[in-house]
């Protein structure tokens, strides 16, 4: 599976942006999915995650209420809307595929990484 993330920008506090995820590879509808994010000297945490079928989806603390999670197997994307963004926000934002976990050493395959700076 490769994963190709999109959308992070420069955005006010108060703001919304959308992530999208693609992936590739045919084994992708059988994987969990998650957001991960690390901002400078910080280590990488968990923001949310979803199973193959949408059926289990969970959130860090620090987003619940803000952010949703979502995924399209037919169209192998996952997505990350983002709402009431705050500028402790701002990070790389990373998708994964592996096994749904809170744990990022549960995920076998990483994207690139996407940036998004929330302004005050």
């Amino acid at each position: 599976v490769q994963l190709q993330a999109s959308g992070g920008g420069l955005v006010q506090a108060g703001g919304s942006l959308v992530l999208s995820c693609r992936a590739s590879g045919r084994t992708f509808s059988r994987h969990g999915l998650a957001w991960f994010r690390q901002a400078p000297g910080k280590e990488r945490e968990f923001v949310g995650g979803i199973n193959w079928s949408g059926s289990s989806i969970y959130y860090a603390d620090s987003v619940k209420g803000r952010f949703t999670i979502s995924r399209d197997n037919a169209e192998n994307m996952v997505y990350l809307q983002m709402n009431s963004l705050r500028p402790d926000d701002t990070a790389v934002y990373y998708c994964a595929a592996g096994s749904l976990s809170q744990n990022k050493a549960s995920y076998d395959y990483w994207g690139q990484g996407t940036q998004v700076t929330v302004s005050s």
